[in-house]
């Protein structure tokens, strides 16, 4: 496993630029250790909504967690606005940088992580492979 700092910066919308930050890195897992910074806006599935929630305006990312696979992704999020208020919920695209979000990932060796369907939960879910 290999830590990497990394900085998104304004404009950048944090789930694709998560997900290509680990494939320009080599790896085709990792896992998001944690994540601080803001947002401009986010988009968020809660527990277990078919609808997504669209939150406006300026957020503060207060913890960010996840898996990154070639895949698919599974991050988590919790974001508070200017009134104190938390959301939190399943990453989508549209949580966009504000000013940036610094993370932590930990990049795993090749095939290690993938995703598939698990009739047990009727999601796609995660599948750890031993390295090698």
């Amino acid at each position: 496993m290999q830590c990497l700092p990394i900085r998104l910066r304004p404009g950048d919308d944090l789930r694709p630029a998560i997900e290509a930050a680990v494939a320009a890195h080599g790896g085709a897992g990792a896992f998001v250790l944690a994540g601080i910074g803001s947002l401009d806006g986010a988009s968020l599935r809660l527990a277990g909504a078919e609808q997504l929630l669209r939150l406006d305006g300026d957020l503060e990312i207060l913890t960010l967690a996840g898996s990154v696979s070639a895949d698919g992704s599974h991050l988590h999020m919790s974001v508070a606005d200017a009134q104190g208020r938390v959301w939190g919920g399943h990453v989508t695209p549209g949580c966009i940088v504000r000013t940036t979000a610094e993370l932590l990932l930990a990049l795993l060796p090749p095939g290690q992580l993938g995703r598939a369907f698990d009739p047990a939960t009727g999601y796609t879910e995660l599948v750890v492979r031993p390295p090698g």
